[in-house]
């Protein structure tokens, strides 16, 4: 797809959890397309592959190891950008973890580690790029996932977390209209809600910013191991998954890559609010 799209030449593109899997495969393929890249995550090794093979297609590269749950990294994240570039121009929400457990078995503090890193860090880092998105009238593409879409046993954090992001990315990218009410002392008899109305618009849609987000499926990156399988149990999970998913296996980076690229790319200037499965028809085979 990414090859009969648009080219990103020049624009500048600030992409999370790119030491590995999506993200990476994500700044690598910008990179052929063109763009300026600022790349981050946790791992100084995997940002060092990665901005590595985004150089060697002549990306201009700005790479910066971070924790997104700490705010003042995520400051400091976009500060950096702006010194380095001076616009932005997309923004993709890549960074997230992955943790089993049910209502009967997760704690609390897995609840906020979840939270944290798959919401309000995609929050506050939404927020602080907006103003510069504005300006360059860019765009956000937030990667969700099926487990947003849809319920799964033994994964009740991360559904939640999916489903709110996804939420996220229809709130954040439409017009609203605020409610004002005017000439309440001569109306209070329409209790309680007055018809006489100012509506004004707000979020990104009328400043045309664009917002979009990927929901993958099961996608053979390091995600599920991170989060205990390995081995024997890997496998059967991924077997499993040809199962599952309609088109008989479960997904590649590179693939969930190209969706991104799509979205960020001016091919898709009239698509915004939108969440595009890239599952292999996962989301069509689950009834629930």
């Amino acid at each position: 797809m990414a090859s009969r799209v648009m080219p990103l030449a020049n624009k500048v593109v600030l992409v999370t959890g790119a030491s590995s899997g999506i993200g990476a495969a994500t700044g690598e393929l910008l990179a052929r397309l063109g763009a300026r890249l600022t790349l981050t995550g946790r791992s100084r090794e995997g940002l060092q592959r990665t901005a590595k093979s985004c150089q060697e297609h002549g990306s201009e590269v700005l790479s910066v190891t971070a924790d997104l749950v700490d705010p003042v990294a995520v400051e400091n994240l976009v500060e950096q950008t702006m010194a380095r570039y001076g616009c932005l121009n997309v923004l993709v929400n890549n960074a997230g973890v992955f943790e089993r457990g049910s209502i009967e078995n997760s704690p609390l503090e897995q609840y906020d580690r979840i939270m944290n890193v798959n919401l309000r860090a995609v929050f506050q880092l939404t927020q602080l790029c907006v103003p510069h998105l504005i300006k360059s009238k860019g765009n956000i593409v937030n990667v969700s996932s099926v487990n947003g879409q849809r319920a799964f046993a033994g994964v009740l954090t991360y559904c939640i977390s999916k489903a709110a992001l996804d939420h996220f990315t229809r709130c954040v990218a439409l017009a609203s209209s605020v409610i004002e009410p005017t000439n309440w002392e001569n109306n209070s008899h329409l209790l309680p809600r007055l018809m006489q109305v100012k509506c004004s618009n707000g979020d990104l849609a009328p400043k045309q910013v664009r917002v979009n987000a990927v929901s993958p499926g099961v996608v053979i990156t390091e995600l599920h191991k991170l989060a205990g399988l390995s081995g024997e149990a890997y496998i059967e999970f991924l077997e499993r998954a040809k199962r599952t998913h309609a088109l008989g296996r479960p997904g590649q980076p590179s693939e969930v890559a190209e969706a991104i690229a799509f979205l960020a790319s001016d091919v898709a200037s009239n698509i915004t609010g939108v969440t595009l499965p890239v599952d292999g028809g996962r989301h069509a085979m689950c009834s629930c």
